[in-house]
């Protein structure tokens, strides 16, 4: 674990390119550049996995939690492995730099890899394309054919599909993949591209002793691949329809709950089986990460599972999970354990009692620590232990600076200005909030790129409860200037991180 580092939270998709949307190319290298000569250690992005309209473009809602988005993939990379040519890359149409229009991306992106593989098929050498195929059978070809059926049957749910597909009968499987054979291997081409050119990547964040901050969502889409091939381990009906769906109950924020629609766990299944799905899904993902986040943390000790029919989570109940027994296998068979825990919210005991026990840090967000006049706030910086990682906000929060000009109350400035011992402006409320985090003892402090370069609500990355506008702002390519790493340099090196 991190000991006294700090770091960067940018999602790839916000990194600045020629090609519509942040990916794996040279503007990732450059990033990393930046990171290194401004002495940050981390770099911490979202969720990898494939993104849908259908679910407002959210890494948190994917087809399956295996595979790669396939549109990070550097067509500046592709260019130089011989797999297009210039002819190819036509320029991308005219938007706006500071934002990620999914659908034009797509398009323009879909194009390139019909290049792309046309050309790959005529080479001869397909040595490590077999090798990575072989390696990753176990989720690739399911993952594939899932999504090619999906596109077939014209975006249906898969349990719409014909039942002998939708149930997975051997016979049916067989015949769809020789069937769509060609369609199959362009979905497995992509995900070959993604993890070589994210290999590349992380061996050189590695070289610039950068380490990468991965971020696992607790749940998984009905709507996936996962689902698809292990149905026994959620709880559905005969026809594969959910029972139960996961939420949060009713709280000070919300009268009626959160009702996400995610099917739930049958823990019961999982134990029988060791948590095979978990360690499996676990270790693909340590295989990208050098530490990773579990989202929504709680749920692993306790769940809110809500009746499927229900159309809010009034109604739901609490489940136990056997978290001992299963944190005890996870500790066993991962030395290290490199997992945080989202533990933002209301956290029970039990909760807090199961971190205690297996050494799991917790989250601080500075956004949260000036909302009450409390001096014991688990939030302030005076009261962390150096095991967490504390944030000036998160991917979920407006930037720093737009929470102090559009969210803050004035008994918050207030209370964040006796607490600075001065008074605090919009423009320069995200560099005090990151020197309270980097003078904190807390191990490792990470700051959303929008606050480090001082950026207001437009740039916000998400917000939660409204299905669209999210996740799309980037970086110009002018924004980070060695200036800039100067400045974090010498704060970092400040506070003896």
């Amino acid at each position: 674990m991190p000991k006294r580092e700090s770091g960067i939270l940018l999602h790839i998709t916000s990194l600045p390119s020629a090609y519509g949307i942040g990916d794996l190319g040279p503007s990732a290298r450059e990033f990393v550049d930046f990171l290194a000569e401004g002495k940050q250690r981390c770099w911490q992005v979202l969720p990898l996995n494939p993104t849908n309209a259908a679910c407002g473009n959210s890494p948190y809602s994917s087809f399956s939690s295996y595979a790669a988005n396939p549109y990070l993939i550097s067509p500046g990379l592709l260019l130089r492995d011989g797999l297009i040519t210039r002819e190819d890359i036509v320029p991308f149409p005219r938007h706006a730099d500071d934002k990620v229009d999914f659908e034009a991306v797509r398009a323009y992106k879909d194009r390139i890899f019909g290049l792309a593989f046309v050309r790959f098929k005529n080479n001869r050498d397909q040595g490590g394309y077999d090798i990575f195929c072989a390696g990753n059978k176990p989720w690739l070809d399911d993952y594939a054919l899932f999504v090619v059926l999906k596109n077939h049957f014209h975006g249906k749910m898969w349990n719409s599909w014909p039942r002998e597909l939708r149930d997975r009968d051997h016979q049916a499987l067989a015949e769809a993949r020789v069937k769509f054979h060609d369609a199959i291997e362009l979905e497995k081409f992509q995900q070959y591209l993604f993890f070589t050119q994210w290999d590349e990547l992380k061996k050189y964040s590695a070289e610039k002793g950068v380490k990468i901050f991965g971020d696992i969502p607790i749940y998984v889409s009905f709507d996936s691949a996962d689902v698809w091939t292990n149905p026994r381990f959620f709880k559905l009906d005969a026809d594969k329809n959910p029972t139960f769906v996961a939420g949060v109950p009713p709280d000070y924020f919300s009268q009626t709950g959160q009702r996400w629609g995610n099917p739930v766990y049958d823990w019961d299944e999982l134990k029988r089986t060791g948590y095979k799905w978990w360690i499996d899904r676990l270790a693909h993902n340590l295989k990208l990460f050098d530490l990773i986040r579990i989202d929504h943390f709680r749920g692993l000790v306790g769940f809110w599972q809500i009746p499927a029919e229900e159309e809010t989570a009034i109604n739901g109940s609490w489940v136990g999970v056997p978290a001992d027994d299963f944190f005890a296998r996870l500790t066993d068979h991962f030395k290290p354990f490199p997992f945080i825990a989202e533990d933002l919210g209301i956290i029970t005991p039990d909760v807090r009692e199961v971190m205690r026990r297996y050494h799991l840090w917790g989250m601080k967000v500075l956004l949260f620590a000036f909302g009450e006049e409390n001096s014991h706030h688990p939030y302030l910086p005076h009261n962390y232990s150096p095991e967490c990682v504390v944030y000036t906000g998160t991917h979920d929060n407006n930037t720093a600076r737009g929470w102090f000009e559009h969210e803050a109350r004035h008994d918050e400035k207030e209370r964040l200005a006796r607490y600075l011992g001065k008074g605090v402006h919009g423009s320069d409320v995200g560099w005090e909030l990151i020197r309270l985090a980097l003078e904190s003892v807390a191990s490792l402090a990470i700051f959303p790129m929008q606050d480090i370069l001082g950026l207001g609500e437009k740039a916000r990355m998400n917000k939660p409860g409204t299905p669209k506008g999210n996740w799309s702002w980037r970086m110009t390519p002018h924004q980070i200037t060695p200036q800039l790493a100067l400045k974090l340099w010498k704060l970092t090196d400040e506070y003896g991180r």
